[in-house]
């Protein structure tokens, strides 16, 4: 739901210097855990999504203010990459991800895509995946997922995608990569 907090959304490549900086910024601090909290990276995330041809992203802002950004990779003829989605901490649980995400399934659609997938980590022990041997029954573990703790497939699947998939210890031992898919056209 959104609070008290209006936003318009508009294409990565459009922003300024500064937007893209806090663009950045955001990916680093909703995503601290990962790959994108090491030195540049999250920088060099924000160039490559507006530089590919493959990738493309949308911005809600508020006025200037950047408050979050979703991309997409181009990976299949009929099937898209939702990768990253990230939310300024502060403004988070006010409904921006979700106007990020019907934006870009909206563009999506418009593409003549099929499905929408993703990849979410269990890398902070957000479900009962994290810190198991999945292996030999993989598909079993995938199908009998559950919440432990905050963890970003409860958002993905309260709008509409479902578990997929795993790939058992993708971040290390005991951390999967749970994949999630939604028909979008």
């Amino acid at each position: 739901m959104l609070l008290h907090m209006d936003c318009s959304i508009v294409d990565l490549s459009t922003l300024t210097e500064g937007q893209r900086a806090e663009s950045a910024r955001i990916l680093r601090e909703a995503l601290p855990w990962t790959d994108f909290a090491e030195p540049g990276a999250a920088e060099a995330e924000v160039v490559k999504t507006i530089a590919d041809e493959d990738r493309s992203g949308l911005v809600a802002l508020d006025g200037d203010r950047v408050l979050g950004w979703i991309g997409v990779i181009e990976t299949y003829s009929h099937a898209w990459e939702l990768h990253p989605l990230a939310v300024d901490p502060p403004c988070q649980r006010r409904g921006i991800g979700g106007r990020l995400l019907a934006a870009l399934e909206a563009r999506v659609r418009a593409a003549g895509i099929i499905t929408l997938y993703l990849g979410t980590d269990d890398e902070t022990d957000g479900t009962n995946l994290y810190g198991r041997e999945l292996f030999p029954n993989v598909l079993q573990a995938a199908a009998e997922i559950a919440p432990t703790g905050g963890h970003a497939f409860t958002f993905y699947r309260r709008h509409g995608y479902q578990v997929v998939g795993v790939m058992p210890h993708a971040n290390g031992f005991g951390r999967p990569d749970i994949f999630m898919a939604k028909r979008i056209g």
